[in-house]
């Protein structure tokens, strides 16, 4: 187990500096298991610790690892320059804990992103030699054809990529098509379907390895953390 005093707790949960979560204490806004706790300097396990910050209840979490269902028009980035950025759709805390976005979707890209304050959790899913399959839905300009399917399983060559770029594509209704890709390429979605002849008018992300929005549950917007077992189905294909 893991002891700490109270105040420190506060302050490693985002809750601002050591003063400020003091006086929160102090002034009452505090609560612990369910009890009132006055004092900054009482020691409390974090293991699996409950608390409350001005009514509102937390569980103390050692590194944040979360899934957001992102809607169009928000920016991966914690400095947005023509949009807000998806920060904005979580807790102030939050941000004092330096959450950052595992990769980036772009602003009219909606869909499944990581979010993380664990450096090497960010690096590890972040890094294209894991070869993670991430699972996007195009709705496309013009109809989606067999030839189109075709063409994207097989491979297509785009100007700045050195090889062609595939991925495995099935069409869904008449302007909707599925596409894994391990690649995770800028923009590759929408430069490959571009490069077949067609073009990409809203692009959703479904699935990063085995985890899904449908499993989670999320709302466009919606936020969760992730547990063990949901981070582990983030694992490549063995």
């Amino acid at each position: 187990m893991s002891k700490k005093t109270l105040d420190r707790i506060l302050q490693s949960q985002g809750f601002g500096t050591r003063n400020h979560c003091r006086d929160l204490i102090r002034n009452g806004e505090v609560r612990v298991q369910g009890e009132e706790a006055t004092d900054p300097s009482a020691g409390f396990d974090t293991d699996e610790l409950e608390f409350e910050v001005c009514g509102k209840c937390w569980m103390y979490r050692e590194r944040l690892y979360l899934a957001l269902n992102k809607p169009s028009n928000f920016e991966c980035s914690r400095k947005p320059s023509h949009h807000p950025g998806v920060l904005t759709l979580l807790p102030e805390q939050f941000h004092a804990r330096d959450v950052q976005p595992v990769g980036r979707l772009d602003h009219d890209t909606t869909g499944l992103l990581l979010l993380s304050d664990d450096g090497a959790f960010i690096h590890a899913q972040s890094s294209p030699k894991r070869h993670v399959p991430k699972i996007y839905v195009a709705t496309t300009q013009e109809a989606v054809t067999p030839a189109l399917i075709a063409q994207l399983r097989d491979g297509v060559k785009l100007v700045d990529e050195p090889a062609p770029l595939s991925g495995l594509a099935r069409q869904l209704d008449t302007r909707r098509l599925e596409i894994v890709l391990e690649q995770g390429k800028y923009h590759q979605v929408k430069r490959m379907l571009a490069a077949a002849g067609n073009h990409c008018v809203a692009l959703r992300r479904i699935a990063i390895g085995g985890l899904t929005l449908d499993a989670l549950g999320l709302q466009e917007g919606e936020w969760c953390y992730l547990d063990a077992a949901q981070r582990a189905s983030l694992a490549p294909r063995p």
